[in-house]
């Protein structure tokens, strides 16, 4: 499986999954601009890369700001290249009663984890339809799948992900573009232990026993960008231990 010569941008690529994400598919031979709100995050994860052999630059900005969005593309752009391979990643979480959640909330929430990656996705379609090749792998979430309490806005911002997903796949199904999603379960993030503190608690409860890896969901994505996954659009890979089955 190879992504040699083939120009990626991961959203939210600072940390976690993202940061993962965006290792696993310079390891393949991608070129990565790593896109993120924390640009040192971004650094981070570039120079990482770049240490390893790897083609990457950081991008600084926010992926739900238009403007800001074309700028990262400019960069990516005089940097890398044309994108074929886009992993809209960057979201945000958080839990609240569904009758203490305020529309100021709800807003921002839906603005980032749905409003984000229509951006994106809508500003490096072109490039993809330019080479006639392009690969496009959304991070939705395993709690669209289940539902979950106190997450209302979160989840319904995870399930438009998946009915963006499906929407663009038959939109561009013919035109050598795929997209899939990948729902990750219960993982092992620094923000997982920043909201939960205990994760192997949770992860008992978990059907293998054991909390995912960054790497787990990282590895799904590669597959799913690659020339193997060509005749896979529309789809839901879920790394997540048998937390949901489909």
């Amino acid at each position: 499986m190879s992504l040699d010569g083939k120009v990626a941008v991961v959203t939210g690529g600072g940390r976690g999954i993202g940061q993962a994400i965006a290792v696993v598919l310079a390891q393949h031979g991608a070129a990565v601009a790593v896109w993120d709100l924390d640009l040192p995050g971004a650094e981070a994860t570039a120079t990482a890369i770049r240490d390893a052999g790897g083609r990457a630059v950081a991008v600084g900005g926010d992926a739900a700001d238009a403007v800001q969005v074309r700028a990262a593309v400019e960069r990516t752009h005089t940097e890398l290249g044309p994108v074929t391979v886009l992993v809209n990643n960057a979201g945000i979480n958080e839990t609240v009663r569904f009758t203490d959640l305020s529309e100021e909330a709800w807003d921002r929430l839906i603005r980032i984890n749905l409003k984000g990656p229509f951006l994106v996705t809508q500003a490096l379609v072109p490039d993809m339809l330019e080479a006639g090749w392009g690969r496009i792998v959304n991070i939705s979430s395993s709690s669209a799948q289940t539902g979950s309490p106190k997450m209302a806005h979160y989840v319904a911002s995870k399930g438009g992900v998946i009915g963006l997903t499906k929407a663009l796949a038959m939109e561009y199904v013919a035109k050598g573009i795929t997209v899939n999603h990948v729902p990750p379960g219960f993982i092992d993030t620094p923000l997982t232990r920043q909201t939960l503190g205990d994760v192997q608690a949770v992860a008992a409860m978990m059907p293998m026993k054991r909390a995912g890896t960054p790497e787990d969901v990282a590895h799904a994505v590669a597959f799913l960008a690659s020339e193997e996954a060509g005749y896979v659009t529309g789809q839901t890979l879920s790394p997540n231990g048998g937390r949901y089955l489909v």
